[in-house]
């Protein structure tokens, strides 16, 4: 299996790990009789702003798993190395979501933006590098 499968797993396991967070904070509020557990209404906020960005990163994460996910195994049928490009994108989209997480000031959105720039110059290049192998 090549680097960049590898780094599409762990795209998967970071989501994965995400949403076992936000499930998590869930089931005690519903266990400590804080929440119902049919009051965590879909994109609408709930919980504490740290909880809400959690649930944010989560989202934003699975937004663009489809687009990685594709450009890797298309690279992958093609032969195509974009190793590097998939590892910086991984280490990118890791960064931004501990930042969405962490804090919502104006260097932290500036940082969290500056991650999701980097992984758009990862999908380009790999794009890029397909386009060229055509």
């Amino acid at each position: 299996m090549t680097l960049a499968l590898w780094c599409l797993v762990g795209w998967c396991s970071w989501a994965v790990a995400l949403v076992l967070t936000v499930g998590t904070a869930r089931v005690v509020q519903v266990l400590m009789r804080t929440k119902r557990a049919n009051e965590f209404t879909s994109g609408v906020p709930h919980g504490g702003d740290r909880y809400w960005r959690l649930n944010r990163a989560h989202l934003n994460t699975v937004e663009n798993l489809p687009v990685i996910a594709a450009l890797t195994l298309v690279a992958t049928l093609r032969h195509v190395d974009v190793d590097t490009f998939c590892m910086i994108a991984l280490g990118a989209r890791i960064c931004q979501s501990l930042i969405h997480i962490a804090s919502n000031h104006v260097m932290a959105v500036n940082l969290r933006f500056t991650a999701f720039v980097v992984q758009l110059g990862c999908y380009v290049a790999i794009i890029v590098r397909l386009v060229h192998r055509a």
